[in-house]
């Protein structure tokens, strides 16, 4: 990565930190000076990298979002698949294709398989990126669990595969699946390793909207089982494509956030950071 983007990846990390721990009541003077900034810049940096400006964002964590996101962007994914908003092709706001392991490969735990890794900065904390030659494969966030547990985690996924420590050669995925600065898009190919039950579970995830939800019980609908909404939830939670396959856009029906793997505040952040870009879209210019 250049210098700039893990720079501003890291700010915007250790911003979002403090605004959650500190509440609604952090003044923009306060925040900037935590961070070493002057006010001015720090509020042209993160209006640029969010969409918003700290204030607003701020409001965006401490409003009800999951009940507010519930009842005014609530996704009908049987609508969404069937006008192909799944599947191979241009999803949201990053060139993302896919393509899943076959189900005889899955259940051979990886053996064959090589896979790259390694640590990036993004908005939410330490990332690690996991990847084949023909896409990311994983994505977990250690802000919560610790780097250690996080590299556990994903390994175990696929204890037969092969493990290369290589971040070079994931980097321009990288750069596509975090968004190197506003406006830049890039190709962020896609290798879904799971049992077929849990691809299905993952397509339809794909299918939400960036800035939207829906429920555990309508994935469970769309995929054609709907008294699964247990087996969904649990297929949501092994996803191992964090941000890209959308999980934490699954809440629970009384709009309550529900589980998130890599910890409830990592989930909040995602959902707001996504809401109050969205909402910023018709101008990304205003510090507003």
């Amino acid at each position: 990565m250049t210098d700039a983007v893990p720079y501003h990846y890291a700010l915007i990390g250790r911003a979002l930190k403090i605004i959650d721990e500190a509440g609604p009541g952090l003044s923009l003077d306060d925040l900037a000076a935590r961070l070493n900034m002057s006010p001015a810049h720090f509020q042209r940096t993160f209006s640029q990298w969010v969409g918003v400006s700290p204030k607003r964002y701020q409001q965006y964590l401490t409003l009800d979002l999951a009940k507010r996101l519930l009842a005014e962007r609530f996704t009908t994914l049987d609508t969404a698949l069937n006008t192909g908003l799944s599947g191979p092709g241009r999803l949201h706001d990053l060139f993302v294709t896919w393509e899943a392991m076959s189900p005889g490969d899955y259940a051979r735990g990886g053996e064959g398989l090589t896979i790259f890794w390694g640590w990036f900065e993004s908005p939410f904390g330490p990332a690690l990126v996991m990847g084949t030659d023909r896409g990311i494969c994983g994505i977990g966030f250690a802000a919560e669990t610790g780097e250690e547990a996080a590299l556990e985690d994903l390994v175990s996924r696929w204890p037969k595969a092969r493990f290369v420590e290589d971040p070079m050669m994931l980097r321009p995925w990288v750069l596509a699946a975090f968004g190197a600065g506003p406006g830049q898009n890039a190709d962020a190919p896609l290798y879904l390793i799971g049992a077929p039950f849990q691809i299905k579970v993952w397509e339809a995830l794909l299918a939400i909207p960036s800035g939207h939800v829906t429920t555990y019980s309508e994935i469970a609908g769309a995929i054609g089982h709907p008294k699964a909404v247990r087996a969904v939830g649990t297929a949501v939670g092994r996803n191992p494509i964090s941000l890209l396959i959308p999980c934490h856009r699954a809440i629970r029906r009384d709009g309550a956030l529900g589980g998130y793997h890599w910890g409830l505040p990592v989930k909040r952040a995602i959902l707001a950071w996504e809401t109050a870009r969205e909402d910023a879209r018709p101008d990304m210019r205003t510090g507003t």
